[in-house]
């Protein structure tokens, strides 16, 4: 028996860091882990895609070359090249964690599926393949898995999900993609720009659905303009062989492709956690439902990340460690009091914190909103990356921001400017009465404040 004072089953991007900063308040911290160090995010998430995005960059930049007056002849994409380097730098994120880890006094790291095996509030067991662990207090840090959806033929038919297509190394001729949310409008561009030709197809009325429809018309227009075709509204009714690949039935079409990748949601990895022998409760689906503590219904047992349904985000995940570590520390953090904010990585990259059009229309609060299209901005002109959109939504009585979401270029990096004025209370006139840098792409903010009317 392996006795601790904390457990934390999962070593996702909450894990890791929870566990080294307990390990150096002197406690004694059993880290369980089956598969990879670094979860999603560094095995099979933001770093390889990000990584290959940047390839895919690369080689869009290349074949617009003569528009900046460079002249690079013929654009050939080594498409194993570019999976290599994706492949290092994952090793090397990974083999940094690793290190880490393992030069960290305190952690004992268990190579092995956890699960619990019974105990009360103080004591819990759990079982790491034959090494039993007794824990003061247990972490769960499981994160989730793709879903699959049962549409018919497709579990006879060879099928990528996000993980499966990281480890290609010869370019599918054809990629079709079922699902037109994150992942897969990501995956479809990237695989696009190496060559591919690509189909998304959404079973929606309208890819990012949960999105505000003009900002989802923005999106759809530049992955079109890359010849990336988008069916959105019609049932996938069917998935079968094809000659030289596989056959999507949408609606009444049949579309053939090389391959088929699956991006139709995320699956919480709970089932194996045997969460009945403490008495954890989970939702329908496995999630684990948490206070803002992300305190479980049983005292001594948190959940972190994806599995708390929180927001399925390598950042909630990490700033979940950081809001269980303070108030371990006697703080009194809560997950209720964050503003979600996060960032799809096409190209260019859509952001959004707090509420959308649609949410603010139901608030009842009195809300002012503003859209300016890119095309307008200067330093998007200046750099020939004009497609997008950017909205604000400000509260009429306070003042204060209520959201902000941008399809367009640095979108990624200027949503931080209102994550942080949002969470610091900053208001809008604050923000319109600032001195921006010029030439920047933010230099627009105040302008587009000057905008503000009522919604309709």
């Amino acid at each position: 028996m392996i006795h601790v004072d904390a457990a934390i089953v999962g070593a996702g991007q909450a894990g890791p860091a929870l566990a080294v900063a307990l390990a150096q308040r002197g406690e004694k911290v059993a880290l369980i882990e089956a598969q990879h160090l670094g979860g999603t995010c560094v095995n099979n998430g933001c770093t390889p895609t990000k990584t290959l995005r940047k390839s895919a960059r690369v080689a869009y930049l290349a074949g617009r070359a003569a528009e900046f007056g460079v002249n690079v002849g013929e654009v050939r994409i080594d498409f194993a090249a570019a999976m290599s380097r994706m492949q290092d730098r994952v090793d090397t994120a990974r083999a940094g964690l690793e290190s880490w880890i393992a030069g960290t006094p305190g952690i004992t790291l268990l190579r092995e599926w956890g699960a619990f095996a019974g105990g009360r509030e103080g004591a819990f067991d759990l079982k790491a393949g034959d090494k039993a662990v007794r824990a003061k207090r247990v972490y769960l840090n499981t994160g989730t898995r793709p879903f699959v959806p049962p549409i018919p033929g497709l579990d006879g038919v060879p099928h990528l999900t996000n993980e499966s297509l990281l480890k290609l190394r010869v370019l599918p001729r054809h990629l079709v993609v079922i699902g037109g949310s994150y992942i897969g409008l990501e995956m479809g561009q990237i695989f696009r720009r190496l060559g591919s030709q690509v189909t998304v197809v959404e079973t929606a009325p309208r890819i990012t659905a949960r999105e505000d429809e003009d900002l989802t018309t923005s999106i759809a227009a530049f992955l079109g303009k890359e010849g990336i075709r988008i069916i959105a509204g019609k049932p996938v009714t069917k998935v079968e062989r094809a000659r030289d690949g596989v056959a999507v039935t949408v609606g009444e079409e049949r579309i053939e492709g090389s391959h088929v990748l699956v991006a139709t949601g995320r699956l919480p990895n709970t089932e194996k956690l045997n969460l009945k022998a403490v008495g954890v409760e989970t939702d329908a689906r496995g999630f684990v439902p948490t206070n803002g503590r992300l305190e479980t219904n049983v005292p001594g047992i948190w959940a972190l990340g994806d599995i708390n349904k929180r927001g399925a985000f390598t950042h909630t995940s990490f700033h979940d460690h950081e809001i269980v570590l303070a108030n371990h520390d006697g703080g009194n953090r809560s997950a209720d009091k964050r503003t979600m904010c996060y960032a799809m990585f096409t190209d260019p990259p859509f952001a959004r914190v707090g509420m959308s059009e649609t949410e603010a229309r139901a608030s009842g609060k009195r809300v002012l909103m503003a859209t300016f299209d890119m095309k307008n901005v200067s330093r998007a002109k200046e750099e020939s990356e004009t497609a997008g959109l950017v909205k604000l939504l400000v509260d009429a009585d306070t003042d204060r921001f209520l959201g902000f979401a941008m399809a367009g270029i640095a979108a990624d990096e200027i949503v931080h400017v209102f994550t942080n004025f949002m969470a610091a209370g900053g208001t809008a006139t604050v923000m319109k009465e600032a001195l921006p840098a010029h030439p920047t792409v933010a230099e627009f903010l105040p302008t587009i404040l000057g905008k503000l009317k009522p919604l309709a």
